[in-house]
């Protein structure tokens, strides 16, 4: 069986305030809910307008509060400029509160002029994931003191307080190195949406690797795929989103400041054109098999829809409604003797 989670932004589409954007988070996560989809996980960016949520974990603890069934996770919070030890005491304290609904997705994030705010560096940021991570897995994993001697941090022995429950940490990974570090942990793939499900299978090759020489059970992770999902009747319906997330990626994605020479600047609107290709856009059929054909080639049975591309409120509360009625209905087992089925 599949599960099915929104993945919210909280963009800041034209004519609405920064402020409107987050409470629109808040808003689609209970219109899932009443949808009978599974959980939310909501982003987390830094001064720009592609997503107004500055702390996925503080989104999600409003979350959690918000709603009673779902599971909430982060996608992601960003591990190259938080504490990972004060960010293992957020994540513990809402599986404290909320036992078993948050879920903690974490990534490296990019070469951000965040790093410098946060007084982070771009050496963390290049050299330092695998040592935030460790420091990470450890103070969740329910051990009742931790210390860390590395080279970007120092911690002496401190009590862990709340006590962690020893739950997976998933890692966004868009290329193999990652992968493989999220193997050696133990630790689940969150993937996204740029890469075709070929490339997903060769980064779960490469986690497998890893995670059975490492001693863990690989059919025991449970890997997220994002996918952009839309349920759409006739071209006018598709060129609204296109117009629409084309304009959210040029203006929100195109404020980030880097501390590092920029390579060339993306062509958004070629983007868009192939993420509606390839993802699940389209008449409700089309949506639900797009979807289950990812599943069975890559294994992935949880996976994060991207709802809000189109922008306006009321239309993406059809599509949500719309999604929670096509994939309920569809029979989401997927066919016997799949790879997804397997897990």
């Amino acid at each position: 069986m599949s599960a099915y989670d929104l993945f919210l932004l909280g963009g800041v589409f034209p004519g609405i305030a920064p402020a409107a954007a987050l409470r629109r988070v808040v808003s689609y996560a209970r219109q899932a809910e009443t949808a009978g989809l599974d959980g939310v996980w909501t982003a987390e960016h830094h001064f720009i307008e592609y997503g107004a949520s500055p702390s996925a974990t503080l989104m999600a603890a409003h979350l959690l509060a918000a709603t009673e069934r779902l599971q909430i996770g982060t996608a992601v919070a960003v591990l190259s400029n938080r504490n990972p030890v004060a960010l293992g005491e957020e994540a513990a304290t809402l599986d404290a509160l909320a036992p078993g609904r948050f879920r903690l997705g974490v990534g490296r994030g990019g070469p951000w002029i965040d790093l410098d705010v946060f007084d982070s560096s771009l050496d963390r940021y290049e050299r330092g994931f695998e040592e935030s991570l460790a420091l990470l897995t450890r103070w969740l994993s329910g051990a009742a003191e931790v210390a860390h001697a590395g080279e970007f941090f120092d911690v002496l022995p401190v009590r862990v307080m709340p006590p962690g429950a020893g739950r997976p940490v998933w890692i966004a990974a868009t290329g193999e190195a990652t992968a493989r570090l999220a193997g050696r942990h133990g630790h689940p793939l969150l993937l996204g949406m740029h890469a075709p499900d070929d490339d997903h299978v060769a980064l779960l090759n490469a986690w497998r690797q890893e995670a059975e020489t490492a001693g863990f059970d690989p059919d025991s992770a449970e890997h997220v795929s994002t996918h952009l999902a839309h349920i759409a009747d006739g071209h006018d319906a598709v060129d609204r989103l296109r117009t629409s997330l084309t304009e959210l990626l040029t203006r929100g994605v195109g404020q980030y400041v880097s501390l590092k020479p920029k390579r060339g600047q993306r062509d958004h609107a070629a983007y868009v054109d192939w993420m509606i290709e390839r993802h699940a856009v389209g008449p409700a059929d089309h949506v639900a098999e797009r979807l289950a054909a990812s599943a069975e080639k890559t294994g992935v049975r949880r996976q994060l829809l991207l709802v809000e591309g189109i922008g306006d409120p009321e239309a993406v509360g059809d599509n949500i409604a719309a999604l929670g009625e096509a994939l309920s209905t569809t029979g989401t087992a997927l066919p016997e003797g799949s790879a997804a089925a397997a897990l």
